[in-house]
């Protein structure tokens, strides 16, 4: 496959600052803060960042496949597109760019029950090879629903949210008015006419909207209520006995994503699910925890022979991923990766940042005398 991309944006950090003069500030914000200080945002990255990995020479080598077996199918590459929810704020079918990107690159795509494309197209674009991110309904009709449509819709990976039991405390989302739908202060109608093409593709796309919401959200209801009538539909708390009759229902595999802690793994295992993302929702939940790293470390050692154990949050490139890969994580997953370069090349964007990891990810394996993806833990520097 042709892994070209814009030579003006060879890394994330590139497209983040294409993307931050592209798109309104707010938007940008809520693609790229944490919550309170931001002290776990920034540690996500820097914890990976202070793995080292030892690089053997003169063995003989036969080259590096990235080629990376999940759930019964194989992967081009050990990563995939973590759900962001309205992720048409920051681009206009943005959800749609990166499902197909994903599919020609054959990496998976998770579609958030609050993204804004609906469960169908995303099924249509992926042929059937996406993911579906259950946030949890109060009421069991609607999640009932849900995982039909998903289920009748092809998609082979179920993953529950467990890390949003309360809506973290974010100051620039406040500061910004962004509620459910954002507010349109003077602040950010100036910075709308200051990103004119995101402007101009966000009028003929029309106003971002929770697709797959669409159908139970009451018709005729103002957009100032829409907020609390999400409030009021989900619940973010996760126990067992929710779980329960969702392993029940859902007949492919099914991951838990948020875990943080072996308790927590334990129990996920003991409900017979297929694997676990270890994650902290990007640093945007709680600014106290740890960074991811340091819980997958753990929980890879104790119950990778048990379950499934992948991870997101804080990996913005291709030797993080390989990193993470060789701290005992089966699979990873990028979230503001993807949606900065979709933010900053629009269209292009998806291929671009996919072929971007691919070949750095794929330079760190040559480099490292690395053959094969679960070969990378033997060249961690302990």
């Amino acid at each position: 496959m042709d892994l070209s991309y814009n030579p003006n944006y060879p890394s994330i950090d590139d497209l983040r600052n294409k993307a931050k003069k592209r798109i309104p500030r707010f938007a940008f914000e809520y693609l790229d803060g944490g919550c309170n200080q931001e002290i776990n945002l920034k540690k996500n990255t820097s914890d990976i960042r202070k793995i080292e990995l030892k690089p053997w020479y003169l063995k003989n080598y036969k080259g590096a496949s990235m080629q990376t077996e999940l759930f019964g199918h194989s992967y081009d590459a050990p990563f995939g597109i973590a759900p962001i929810g309205l992720q048409d704020l920051m681009w206009p079918k943005a959800s749609e760019i990166l499902a197909t990107a994903a599919v020609k690159h054959n990496i998976p795509y998770i579609l958030s029950t609050v993204g804004t494309a609906s469960i169908e197209k995303i099924s249509e674009i992926t042929a059937g090879k996406a993911w579906f991110q259950l946030y949890h309904p109060r009421e069991d009709e609607l999640r009932d629903k849900l995982i039909q449509r998903a289920a009748e819709a092809d998609y082979p990976v179920l993953v529950i949210l467990s890390d949003t039991p309360t809506f973290g405390y974010r100051p620039k989302e406040i500061k910004n008015g962004l509620a459910i739908p954002p507010k349109m202060t003077i602040s950010n109608i100036l910075q709308i006419i200051g990103s004119p093409t995101w402007a101009i593709k966000t009028l003929i796309a029309g106003q971002p909207e929770f697709k797959t919401l669409k159908p139970y959200i009451p018709k005729g209801m103002s957009l100032r209520h829409l907020g609390l009538f999400m409030n009021k539909t989900f619940t973010g708390r996760m126990n067992e006995e929710k779980i329960k009759p969702i392993r029940d229902m859902w007949k492919g595999k099914l991951v838990l994503k948020g875990v943080a802690s072996e308790e927590d793994t334990q129990k996920a295992i003991r409900l017979g699910l297929d694997g676990v993302i270890i994650s902290n929702h990007g640093g945007r939940q709680l600014d106290a925890g740890q960074a991811t790293i340091k819980p997958l470390t753990e929980i890879a050692e104790k119950y990778s022979d048990q379950i499934k154990v992948m991870m997101d949050s804080g990996i913005r490139s291709g030797p993080d991923i390989a990193r993470t890969l060789a701290s005992g994580a089966a699979f990873t997953f990028l979230g503001r990766s993807f949606m900065y370069g979709v933010s900053a090349l629009g269209q292009k964007g998806g291929n671009h940042t996919i072929s971007i990891l691919k070949t750095q990810f794929q330079q760190v394996m040559e480099q490292l005398g690395c053959e094969n993806v679960t070969d990378l833990p033997k060249h961690l520097i302990k």
